[in-house]
């Protein structure tokens, strides 16, 4: 039974799909590769004691949906594996489980022989597989949260989803290159976060060897009055503005009035955050000027093996896949792959580019600032999608 028909029919099903045969990928046990896969499924929540799914037979809540999209990804990575004969054994995990914790979990003797990590974290939990990978030597892919984790001195943590400082600087880089003779004002609010995104853009400009740009800096409340952007732009020449905050509801309230503007005959390119992925800048509302953000994963499904994805999953599971069935899809099997090929010596080999799925990975040592020590493996590549009209015209 699939998923999908899994989530409207009879969940309890579910928990079948998480069981990997332990003779799917070899004859030989021994010469198995062992990958440990960790994603929030929230099964204990889902289900009662007796298995039977506590939500409406019609009905499944979104909270849900990241990380068994991630799986449904993973799974049909795994299936790819299994047609291949790889030697390579799964073990499935739900982080959200509350019968096992992910710290007994990774204490279990199980772990003394995973020779690879994959998972789909947040903060508290990334920092406890940080330290696994670091205290057992096992690669540990971060496959979706953008930290570093307070990692230091450990080349077995690998970050896939650019941190906050990479992206601040790619903001830079992509500003210093298309719009450096523009006015550039960066509207801010108040807030920890604001001030470290203030502080990368700033670090970097101190230290570029290209041209510095000229940034001015506005801070709003919450309440943001048209008038108050306005003196900020100009009618005879375009201003390049960025959003610095992450906060969605703030960048769509200054997008907004920034749009309204410049149907009103106010020039303005807009550059904001990565949480601007969810905006749907499709959508009327925001017709007009040209909005640009940030997508490290931008996948534009035109290739033979997402068109073959998307068939399969359409044909099987009777939906779509979303951007995160892409990605559990892609990390299992390049890293899966990568770990077959360089065995003991992978580690090592996390920054090889000879094996391409949708994502272009630039992945790099990052080294500590005072020490120059090896801190962590971060992907450095950056795509920035430009929207107009409700249309993504040009990949940067």
């Amino acid at each position: 039974m699939s998923i999908i028909r899994c989530r409207f029919l009879n969940l309890s099903l579910f928990i079948f799909l998480l069981t990997c045969n332990k003779n799917t990928f070899a004859q030989v046990k021994n010469l198995r590769k062992k990958v440990a896969i960790f994603t929030p499924l929230f099964l204990d929540s889902a289900f009662n004691n007796e298995g039977k799914y506590k939500f409406a037979t019609n009905t499944f809540p979104k909270f849900l949906n990241p990380g068994i999209e991630f799986y449904e990804g993973v799974k049909l990575a795994i299936d790819s594996l299994q047609k291949e004969e790889a030697m390579l054994e799964f073990y499935v995990f739900d982080t959200k489980s509350k019968k096992k914790s992910i710290p007994s979990l990774l204490s279990s003797p199980l772990f003394d022989s995973i020779d690879l990590i994959i998972t789909h974290c947040n903060s508290a939990e990334a920092k406890l597989f940080a330290e696994v990978g670091f205290n057992k030597n096992t690669p540990v892919i971060n496959a979706n949260l953008p930290s570093d984790a307070g990692a230091i001195s450990n080349p077995f943590w690998i970050v896939l989803n650019p941190t906050l400082r990479t992206q601040c600087e790619g903001i830079y880089k992509l500003v210093q290159k298309h719009f450096s003779l523009d006015p550039i004002i960066v509207f801010r609010k108040k807030g920890t976060l604001e001030d470290r995104i203030k502080t990368y853009i700033d670090d970097f400009g101190k230290n570029t060897s290209s041209v510095k740009l000229n940034l001015t800096y506005v801070d709003f409340t919450d309440s943001i009055a048209m008038e108050d952007v306005k003196k900020y732009l100009d009618t005879n020449i375009n201003t390049t503005c960025i959003v610095g905050s992450l906060d969605e509801g703030f960048g769509k309230k200054i997008l907004t009035q920034l749009v309204s503007l410049y149907n009103q005959g106010y020039k303005s390119t807009i550059i904001g955050m990565p949480t601007w992925d969810a905006l749907q800048l499709h959508k009327p509302d925001f017709k007009g000027p040209e909005v640009i953000y940030s997508n490290p994963f931008y996948n534009t499904k035109n290739d033979k093996l997402s068109k073959d994805l998307t068939a399969t999953f359409g044909k099987t599971l009777k939906a779509r896949p979303s951007d995160m069935v892409f990605r559990g899809y892609e990390t299992t099997l390049r890293f899966a792959k990568l770990l077959l090929h360089f065995k003991e010596d992978f580690a090592s080999n996390i920054s090889n580019k000879s094996l391409k799925i949708f994502t272009d990975f630039d992945i790099q040592p990052v080294l500590n600032r005072q020490s120059l020590d090896l801190d962590y493996f971060e992907n450095k590549n950056l795509s920035f999608l430009k929207w107009q009209d409700g249309v993504m015209k040009t990949i940067f």
